[in-house]
């Protein structure tokens, strides 16, 4: 039960902030966060910075030990800004996928999605040493962490279907403890808005989000469950055009 609270209390947190800084940037647009969605509609990225902050401050509130919160905090914010470095330095880079990025530097080319893909590395590697004691478990958490980021992302194809898989993912960890509810509150702030297509959380969100729930599935396993939930976000990354694919049919649009 106690547990439980937390985690509303954390949720609530993480949407009260999301909601509060998503309608304050959208105040005051600015050219550099609007883009043109699949359907030729205009939206902005607001969704994403105020997700990845919501996300953070819902993770600092929770009375976790020091280096879960800490770890926690520090994946949201380190895959957020990664996400946010491509979102804005790579908004023209028609290249997508882990293969085109190393292929460009190989060449020498040091593309913002190369940034984002040993960033988003560091900080699960980094997460996961706070969260686990063994080294083995360790490089298992920082997979999954980074991989979970990795996998909303390569579902944000169509509005909703990221948040929609952020909440698939974190609805199982709630009976766990209070880190799933966190990702779940700051995607409730800006669902609407998302789905009726004003606003898109953009890399900033789906890796911000993505690294929360990977950080509450890395908290509730031991090494069998990080075994299993790090082959399975390899495995998604390997056919990451098929699950975008899918999650475009999903979506219905």
């Amino acid at each position: 039960m106690g547990a439980m609270i937390s985690g509303t209390v954390a949720a609530a947190v993480a949407a009260g902030v999301a909601g509060g800084v998503h309608r304050a940037l959208r105040a005051r647009p600015h050219q550099r966060w609007q883009r043109t969605n699949y359907a030729g509609r205009a939206v902005d990225l607001y969704a994403g910075p105020a997700t990845a902050l919501g996300a953070a401050a819902g993770a600092a509130v929770l009375p976790l030990p020091p280096r879960a919160r800490t770890a926690a905090v520090l994946a949201v914010l380190a895959a957020g800004g990664c996400g946010a470095y491509d979102d804005l330095a790579g908004a023209d880079d028609p290249r997508r996928g882990f293969r085109a990025h190393l292929t460009a530097l190989r060449h020498g080319e040091v593309t913002s999605g190369a940034v984002k893909l040993f960033g988003i590395g560091a900080a699960g590697l980094a997460a996961g040493a706070l969260l686990k004691d063994r080294s083995v478990d360790r490089i298992l958490a920082g997979v999954v962490i980074a991989g979970a980021a990795h996998l909303v992302n390569l579902t944000d194809v169509r509005p909703g279907a990221a948040i929609a898989t952020v909440l698939a993912l974190g609805a199982p960890g709630l009976v766990r403890g209070g880190l799933a509810a966190v990702p779940m509150g700051a995607v409730a702030a800006v669902a609407a808005d998302e789905r009726a297509e004003r606003t898109m959380i953009g890399d900033t969100g789906a890796h911000a989000l993505g690294a929360a729930v990977g950080v509450a599935i890395v908290a509730g396993s031991g090494r069998a469950g990080l075994a299993a939930h790090a082959a399975g976000v390899v495995t998604a990354a390997v056919y990451g055009g098929r699950i975008s694919g899918l999650a475009e049919v999903l979506s219905g649009r």
